[in-house]
C-alpha cells in the first residue's frame, strides 16, 4: 500500500511552507520521498530541518506574492536546483478582518493578490513547464470552510476561497488532456496563524468548536492524507474536485 504514496524522485513546490498547513503538508510529501522546494515571505530554518531530516533536499525561496513577482523565473530557479517541478501545492495565503462597511481596498487587493492572483500565475507558469516537460503533474489548491459559505468580517477571503474553486475547476478541465489534475483541499477550522484571533476570542472558540462533530479543531497532521491523495501518481483520474477536511463542519 506505502508505494502508492511513494513519490520519490518527484519535486514538490508548495508554497506558504513556513508554518502551519503548509509545512504541514511540506513535510507529509517529503516523507513520501519527494523533494521540496518551498516558498514564503521570509526564512524557514525550521521547515528545512523538518524536510532534510526527512531524506530528502530542500531549495528556500523567498517571495512576497502580495507585490509583483516573477513566476517563470521560479520556475527555473527550481528547475536549475531540484530538476523540474512535478506538484504545485498553492497554500499561500492571508486573511484581513474588518467590517464590511469599514473593508479597506488596499486590504481586498491584498488578500485577494496572495490568495488568488499568486495561485493562478504560478499555476499557469508551472503547468507551462510540465507541459514542456512531458510531466504527468499534479496541482493542489488550497480553499476553505469558505469557499462553500460567506463567513464574517472577511469579505476579501471569501471572495478568494470560493475563486479558489472555480479557478481549480477551470483549470482541471483544460489540463486534463495534458495529464496534469488540479484539485483542491478545503480545511475546515485548523489552528494555525490564520486563526488566532479567532481561537482567542472566547465566544467566536465555543461557537465554532460547538459546531464541530469531531470536537475539535484540526491539525496540520490532518491534511497529511488528502495531499498525498491528491499528489500520488495512482490519482490520476481524479481532477476539479474540492475536498473538505473539517471534522464534519459542513454537514453540521
Amino acid at each position: 500500500m506505502n508505494a502508492l504514496f511513494d513519490l520519490t524522485g518527484k519535486t514538490a513546490l508548495v508554497t506558504g511552507a513556513r508554518t502551519g498547513l503548509g509545512q504541514g503538508m511540506a513535510l507529509a510529501l517529503a516523507r513520501a520521498g519527494a523533494d521540496i522546494a518551498a516558498l514564503g515571505s521570509s526564512p524557514m530554518p525550521e521547515t528545512a530541518a523538518l524536510v532534510r531530516d526527512a531524506g530528502v533536499r530542500f531549495h528556500e525561496l523567498t517571495v512576497d506574492l502580495s507585490k509583483r513577482f516573477d513566476a517563470a523565473r521560479i520556475v527555473a530557479e527550481i528547475t536549475a536546483t531540484l530538476g523540474g517541478i512535478d506538484i504545485l501545492v498553492n497554500n499561500a495565503g492571508i486573511i484581513r478582518r474588518a467590517d464590511l462597511l469599514d473593508y479597506s481596498e488596499e486590504d481586498w487587493d491584498r488578500v485577494l493578490d496572495v490568495n488568488l492572483k499568486a495561485a493562478f500565475l504560478l499555476s499557469q507558469a508551472v503547468a507551462r513547464h510540465m507541459v514542456e516537460t512531458g510531466r504527468e503533474g499534479r496541482i493542489v489548491n488550497v480553499a476553505s470552510m469558505l469557499t462553500f459559505q460567506g463567513g464574517i468580517r472577511v469579505p476579501a477571503y471569501a471572495a478568494s476561497k470560493h475563486g479558489i474553486a472555480g479557478l481549480t475547476k477551470a483549470m482541471a478541465n483544460e489540463l486534463a488532456p495534458q495529464r496534469i489534475t488540479v484539485n483542491a483541499i478545503a480545511p475546515g477550522y485548523m489552528a494555525t496563524d490564520n486563526t488566532e484571533a479567532l481561537r482567542n476570542d472566547p465566544d467566536r472558540n465555543a461557537q465554532i468548536s460547538a459546531r464541530i462533530p469531531m470536537g475539535r479543531w484540526g491539525t496540520p497532521d490532518d491534511l497529511a492524507t488528502a495531499v498525498l491523495f491528491f499528489a500520488a501518481p495512482a490519482s490520476r483520474y481524479v481532477t476539479g474536485t474540492v475536498l473538505p477536511v473539517d471534522g464534519g463542519w459542513l454537514v453540521r
